[in-house]
Order: C-alpha cells, then sequence, then structure tokens
C-alpha cells in the first residue's frame, strides 16, 4: 500500500535550507499552538503527531541527511535488521533517578505540566510519548547498564561524569542496511553492525545512593535516533571519617580528657567544610551532638540531612611525670567516691 510522502519542511513552515536554531523555533511555535489541550480542535491530535514527528527528523542530522537524500524511502534505509540487535547486557530495573536526555528536559521546557501528563502514559490518564511520534516501539535499541563509583564529596555536591561506550551500532556508512547501491557494505562486510565506541556525559545528581541508578534517555544501543537508554549502578565509595546512614552523615571526633572536662570549642570536618561546635564542661566519651542540615541533599524532597557528631575521650599513649602527679591529685579529690565519673 503506498504511503503519502510528507513534506516535512512545509509542516514546519520552514524553508529546505533553514538552521538547526530556525527549525527549532518553529516546532517550539507550532507545539503551543496545536498541543491538543490547548488547541481543543478535532485535528487537533493529528496535527500536533504530524508536527513532532517533522520535528524529530529535520532535528537530528543523520535522519534529515537521509531524509533530503531518498525522499520518499528515507525511512526503508534506516530500519534495523531483522530480529533488532541489542547490547548484550542485562537491565535489572530498580530505583532508577529519572532522565538526563535533553529532549525530555525541551519537552519539559515548552509544555511544563502538560509535558508531564504527556509522559506519565495511561497510568497517569495522559498521552505517552511515543503515541504523540507514533514512534515503531521494535525499531528501539536496547538498554546498556554500567557501573560508576563515586565519593561520598562528589554524592553531596552532584557530579558529571564522562563515559567511554563501547557497543555493537548501525554502520555509519550503509545506516544498518548492509549494502551500498546494490552490494555488499565494505565497511561492516554486509553485516550491517559495527563495534563503536561514543563518549557519554552524565550528571549525577545530588544526593544519590548506593544502589541506585541514574537513567540516561537515548544512550543505549541502537541507531542515533532509536537508542535505547543508558542506566548507570551507582556506588558511593566510603569516606575516611565520614559515614552516611540514610541522609544523615556520622562523624566521631577525638577529643582530650581536658577538654571534655573543661569544655572547649572544636573545629568539626562537614561535607560543606569545617565548622565551630561547641563542647561543654564536663562532656563524656559517646555523647552526640548535632550539626542540623550539615548532612545528605534530599532526593526525593527539599532540604538536607543531619550531621552528628560523636565525642570520643582519647588518652596518650604516654604519661609525663607531671601529668601523672596531677592526674593523681585528681584522683584524691574523688578518693571517697572514685567512681562518681560514672554518674
Amino acid at each position: 500500500m503506498a504511503v503519502d510522502f510528507k513534506d516535512y519542511y512545509r509542516i514546519l513552515g520552514v524553508d529546505r535550507k533553514a538552521d538547526d536554531k530556525t527549525i527549532k523555533s518553529a516546532y517550539r511555535r507550532l507545539a503551543r499552538k496545536h498541543h491538543p489541550d490547548v488547541a481543543k480542535t478535532k485535528d487537533a491530535t493529528e496535527r500536533f503527531k504530524e508536527i513532532s514527528e517533522a520535528y524529530e527528523v529535520l532535528s537530528d542530522p543523520e535522519k534529515r541527511r537521509r531524509y533530503d537524500s531518498l525522499g520518499p524511502d528515507w525511512k526503508g534505509y534506516s530500519q534495523s535488521p531483522p530480529g533488532g540487535r541489542g547490547s548484550g547486557f542485562r537491565v535489572e530495573y530498580g530505583d532508577d533517578l529519572g532522565t538526563t536526555g535533553d529532549f525530555s528536559e525541551f519537552f519539559r521546557t515548552i509544555f511544563g505540566d502538560l509535558g508531564a501528563q504527556a509522559r506519565r502514559g495511561p497510568r497517569g490518564g495522559g498521552m505517552r510519548i511515543e503515541d504523540l511520534f507514533d514512534r515503531d516501539q521494535s525499531s528501539r535499541g536496547g538498554d546498556v547498564q554500567a557501573n560508576v563509583e563515586i565519593s561520598l564529596d562528589e554524592a553531596f555536591h552532584g557530579a558529571r561524569k564522562t563515559f567511554a561506550l563501547d557497543l555493537e551500532e548501525p554502520c555509519g556508512t550503509c545506516q544498518g542496511s548492509g549494502h551500498v547501491k546494490g552490494k555488499p557494505c565494505a565497511a561492516c562486510g554486509g553485516g550491517g553492525w559495527q563495534r563503536a565506541r561514543r563518549q557519554v556525559d552524565v550528571k549525577i545528581p545530588a544526593g544519590v545512593k548506593s544502589g541506585q541508578r541514574v537513567r540516561v534517555s537515548g544512550e543505549g544501543a541502537g541507531t542515533a535516533g532509536a537508542r535505547g537508554d543508558l542506566y548507570l549502578s551507582v556506588t558511593v565509595a566510603s569516606h575516611p571519617f565520614l559515614e552516611r546512614k540514610g541522609d544523615d552523615v556520622h562523624l566521631t571526633l577525638p577529643i582530650t580528657a581536658p577538654e571534655a572536662a573543661l569544655g572547649t570549642t572544636l573545629e568539626v570536618p562537614t561535607l560543606r567544610g569545617k565548622v565551630s561546635m561547641k563542647v561543654p564542661p564536663a562532656t563524656s566519651s559517646g555523647r552526640t551532638f548535632r550539626l542540623p542540615g550539615y548532612g545528605m541533599p534530599r532526593l526525593k524532597g527539599t532540604g538536607a540531612g543531619d550531621q552528628l557528631v560523636a565525642v570520643k575521650i582519647v588518652m596518650p599513649s604516654d604519661v609525663a611525670p607531671a601529668e601523672r602527679e596531677l592526674y593523681e591529685k585528681l584522683a584524691a579529690l574523688r578518693r571517697d567516691n572514685p567512681r562518681a565519673y560514672l554518674g
């Protein structure tokens, strides 16, 4: 059955030589105007799909090149081989931290809550993004899972990490078809796929915990326009003296016996830098002080946990004669009740 050729340039109202900025501007304007929740016209949904499809093709350099070169036959040269070849990685879905894909951010920028409704899908009563673009999900590439280890400081502040992914992807010469001008592709030997290395820049959100995963939309295996997702399993490395428990951070701080008896002000290390903390007189070993808001940022909420500082009285490895004399005098003061220190 013949399929009518869609002129994506006409749909967006731009010239065939239009640059990326002009195409994006036209899409934003038309998408706002024709979104079904805004236009309320009978053909709004179809019109919106058409606009979105046009933008999806013209905003992707590789798809646009094939579209300009092959016209109505451009899709036939962009399909994956039968059966589809994924990454070979097994993905176990767990506590994911959402997408960092550029298109998701762009979608939210344009539509706000309407974009959120479109992403929620049938369970939330809205449209799926796949529905808006009328994509064939069978051609979507495979998901990829990788591991990343970060420091506690990086988990506190957030971090950017760059990864080199070695994946099998459609051949760049024949675009996955396995042939060029009727002959087997010399670059991939006619298989349509090649091992390729790709650099991926990922933002790790502040507050992430070991065992959680960061999902990077569209950076998995497959073609540039239909890649799967990249899932990064996060491990937060141990800190030399700080210990994380939930959103709180714990620290054991050594103090001397005179400091515990007389009281003092100490410099306490935190993930936000050093802060001053008062230790009152007659402080016992093991007493814990709370520094509100100096813990880890909360991923699903506002604010942060606390830092809990437990003081520990430490004794010198040797006692000088003068110190021994002073301790003997102190013991004499408590001779009638030597265990009064225990309360």
